[in-house]
């Protein structure tokens, strides 16, 4: 049985609950669409993952007929197909992440330095825009621009004397074309949190920086980053865990049949296998074999950051 004492400390915290509710009740009213959101399409769906591990018959029941074990993470275990649709994954993903991740922080320290805020916020406005274009629109813009008839690029290529390219059907130039235009899309729109955290460095430390003879390159490196580390563990630590996502619409309407060696990921083989040919207890083994190396890898990074850095996820 509780004690007096315990019984006291109990009704304490949910008066305390109570109280905090009634304060800020409308703030919590708005958190009943996100928790719709992730109730009906996260959690719910979870339940599907059971197919990995039963057969599918189209017109039977949703959750297959009959259990197979692991039959469906063996048959992709053993493709040379997956396999090489895993590398795709892994690079171009790694390359986005190389490539993609320190370009907004060196977007935000650079726009850090603007003291005109007219021009500032002209650039940051700039910057942000892409981000709202829709991915069609955005897989529209570069095949106009990489046209081998009609594409200002390829008039550029021809000026020169030199032959069109058909850029979006060659395979060297499918990681090169995802990559920049990944970048040109969100780089503004990540740059944001980076932005934000800038905001909040206390100004006294540069005060001292400059006292003690610092110029602008040591105040960066010593005050300024050390200010943002923060933002910049937490979203690398988040970006690790999505790098296996790669951006499975943009791929989707940007790859053709000739660039499938490079450019054909998990997600786009999942829907190849899973949508169009019907095949859905094997294309979920293959959906949760992606999600346990992505919690794997988020949970990696995690330890590691927490280990060596004072910052975590938890």
């Amino acid at each position: 049985m509780k004690t007096k004492n315990e019984v006291g400390i109990v009704d304490n915290k949910r008066t305390i609950l109570k109280k905090a509710f009634k304060r800020d009740y409308f703030l919590y009213m708005l958190l009943i669409l996100p928790a719709i959101y992730f109730l009906v399409f996260k959690y719910i769906p979870m339940y599907g993952i059971i197919l990995a591990f039963r057969k599918f018959v189209q017109g039977q029941s949703a959750f297959g007929v009959e259990w197979v074990g692991f039959r469906y993470f063996k048959l992709f275990l053993t493709d040379k197909t997956f396999w090489n649709i895993f590398k795709n994954t892994v690079l171009l993903s790694l390359m986005n992440l190389v490539i993609g991740f320190p370009l907004p922080i060196i977007f935000a320290l650079l726009l850090n330095e603007i003291h005109n805020n007219a021009f500032k916020k002209v650039v940051q406005t700039v910057s942000y825009l892409p981000k709202f274009l829709s991915t069609v629109i955005v897989v529209a813009m570069i095949n106009i621009l990489l046209s081998p008839s009609t594409g200002i690029i390829n008039d550029i290529i021809a000026k020169f004397g030199n032959k069109p390219i058909f850029f979006l059907n060659e395979i060297e130039w499918f990681r090169t074309i995802y990559i920049s235009s990944d970048i040109w899309q969100f780089m503004g729109w990540n740059a944001i949190l980076y932005i934000a955290s800038l905001a909040s460095v206390d100004t006294q430390l540069y005060e001292a920086a400059v006292v003690d003879g610092a110029n602008k390159w040591k105040q960066m490196i010593h005050v300024t980053i050390p200010g943002i580390m923060p933002t910049i563990v937490i979203t690398f630590i988040l970006a690790v865990g999505y790098m296996l996502s790669a951006g499975f619409e943009k791929i989707l309407l940007l790859y053709t049949p000739s660039t499938y060696q490079v450019a054909d990921v998990i997600q786009t083989f999942v829907y190849r296998v899973g949508l169009v040919g019907n095949n859905f207890s094997y294309a979920t083994a293959i959906g949760l074999f992606q999600a346990l190396i992505s919690l794997t890898l988020l949970w990696t990074t995690n330890h590691f950051a927490s280990k060596y850095t004072d910052y975590s996820l938890w």
